[in-house]
């Protein structure tokens, strides 16, 4: 994964990592019945800014 090591908001060094909980999951719009991916998110623990998201398993959102 190519993240940067800077905030862009407010040029913060230290970066965390994290998971929406709850029922904060993608869904294939493609598939009628599916439980989707968390999102992941990559943000800056002195500002709180988001700086990358992403779904955990993105293979869960290919069409064949």
């Amino acid at each position: 994964m190519d993240t940067t090591d800077t905030c862009p908001k407010c040029g913060g060094k230290e970066l965390g990592r994290g998971k929406q909980n709850g029922y904060a999951v993608v869904t294939p719009t493609h598939k009628a019945i599916s439980f989707g991916s968390e999102v992941e998110h990559v943000l800056c623990t002195d500002c709180g800014f988001i700086i990358e998201s992403y779904v955990k398993q993105p293979e869960k959102f290919k069409t064949k």
